[in-house]
């Protein structure tokens, strides 16, 4: 039987309650409350929450660097490690370089103006494990 993100998180929070580590409690709470919410409104799937999540921590760490709060940066690149640890690792660019020219070929894609079918088709190959900027990088490079 698969042990379910939220189930594994909830185990993590109290190990990191008996070890004292403030910091990962709030981060996995944090992300705790999300699955939570999302589990109740009975959208996203656990993994979907979790990489919206992680590009959240991701998007106001940059934000936080840029305006020279490296303190508050720190803390969100520390949530955001957290909850990738729980995440499957992310697709080598020579993996994803193979997705992309079988779903070019398979699509028959052959300009720019394809790119949203074989973006769509890349993205479900690879299961939640390839960012879409990353994708869409890529197919724009292979169509053009």
């Amino acid at each position: 039987m698969q042990v379910q993100v939220a189930d594994q998180i909830r185990a993590d929070v109290n190990a990191a309650m008996k070890a004292g580590d403030r910091n990962r409690v709030t981060a996995l709470r944090l992300v705790l409350s999300e699955l939570q919410k999302a589990a109740k409104e009975g959208g996203d799937d656990e993994l979907a929450v979790l990489r919206r999540e992680r590009k959240r921590r991701r998007e106001s760490e940059q934000a936080y660097r840029e305006a020279g709060r490296t303190d508050l940066a720190e803390g969100e690149a520390y949530e955001a490690d957290a909850i990738e640890a729980y995440l499957p690792a992310e697709l080598s660019d020579a993996e994803l370089d193979a997705l992309v020219a079988t779903a070019v070929a398979d699509t028959g894609a052959s300009s720019p103006r394809d790119m949203g079918r074989v973006i769509k088709q890349v993205m479900a190959a690879a299961g939640g494990r390839a960012d879409g900027r990353t994708v869409s990088t890529k197919v724009r490079e292979a169509l053009s």
